[in-house]
């Protein structure tokens, strides 16, 4: 008997079970995979949840029935809608922030970045991180560490192939083919084939789940920590956008394309400024005082206001 054709005399029955099953899968493929239907249902689903979450916070409303979705199984779901909107850039860990080695480097330096980062893969560069070659999974570092395996004069062999996929690459596709290269690392490249960014199978899953903590994960620290007399303590990945939200809209004034007020300091600069340099940013008159560079990038940074919002603060 052929599937989906049943020729008994629960015909009409088992055929009308079949075409809600259909209807149903039909509708959970347009939510994820986004077609001409998938719009309309992302809009029932998130209207649903937005009446929900309104009746819940109405007072002397009633708890949730027994089995209903909770807060947090809501909050997924809506993170699901809008998963397939994101690209891989929106995703991505920045250049800035990604932890690598060289290819000539030793197994000893191997050994020891992997203690230091508590990364199960790192990334192979060779010469910058615009060229890298590959990565390496701590599981093949332990077997040389337990002296199941002789220490290799190379890193070569170690090396696995992460995937290289363009910035523009949707979230969902990207991790549909981790899926099925079982491949957890993906190298994402800009438009000149030049390194973007690091993403991993967890950074997909957290945009569903929420932040995916462990034991060796250490608290974050603020990215914008206020300070007396107006002063401002800034990590320079912050978003110029929340920068604008928290501190001075015209912060985020600024005609480069850049987004982290590290990438700012770089712009007004025209470098990488040195520790204890102070550059200003002429839109809005914040002085940005460098506290912490490595000759590549700026990491730390504290903003002193504009002479009359310092003299407000005083007053």
């Amino acid at each position: 008997m052929a599937e989906g054709s049943p020729k008994d005399g629960n015909g009409s029955k088992e055929s009308d079970s079949s075409s809600h099953e259909g209807g149903l899968w039909n509708g959970l493929k347009s939510l994820l995979f986004g077609d001409e239907e998938s719009h309309s249902l992302r809009r029932e689903l998130e209207d649903a949840l937005d009446e929900y979450d309104e009746e819940e916070q109405e007072e002397g409303a009633s708890p949730p029935a027994k089995g209903d979705l909770s807060a947090i199984e809501r909050q997924m779901v809506r993170n699901l809608l809008h998963f397939s909107e994101h690209t891989v850039d929106d995703v991505a860990v920045p250049r800035a922030d990604i932890i690598a080695i060289e290819e000539n480097a030793s197994f000893a330096d191997l050994a020891a970045l992997f203690a230091e980062a508590g990364h199960s893969r790192i990334p192979v560069y060779r010469e910058n991180l615009d060229t890298i070659v590959g990565m390496i999974h701590i599981r093949d570092a332990f077997a040389i560490l337990a002296g199941k395996a002789p220490v290799p004069d190379r890193l070569e062999p170690l090396i696995r192939q992460p995937l290289y996929v363009p910035e523009s690459m949707g979230a969902l596709d990207l991790l549909a083919e981790m899926r099925a290269k079982r491949t957890h690392l993906a190298i994402v490249l800009d438009e000149y084939s030049g390194t973007e960014g690091l993403l991993t199978f967890e950074d997909l899953v957290e945009e569903i789940v929420g932040e995916v903590e462990d034991e060796h994960d250490e608290e974050p620290e603020a990215m914008l920590v206020p300070l007396d007399g107006g002063l401002w303590e800034a990590d320079a990945r912050a978003e110029l956008e929340d920068v604008a939200k928290e501190i001075d809209e015209k912060l985020a004034e600024v005609e480069e394309d850049v987004d982290t007020l590290g990438g700012l300091a770089f712009v007004i600069a025209g470098r990488v400024p040195e520790p204890g340099e102070i550059v200003e940013h002429a839109q809005s008159g914040w002085k940005l005082e460098i506290l912490d560079s490595d000759g590549r990038r700026v990491s730390r940074l504290r903003l002193h206001p504009p002479a009359e919002r310092e003299m407000e603060e005083e007053g």
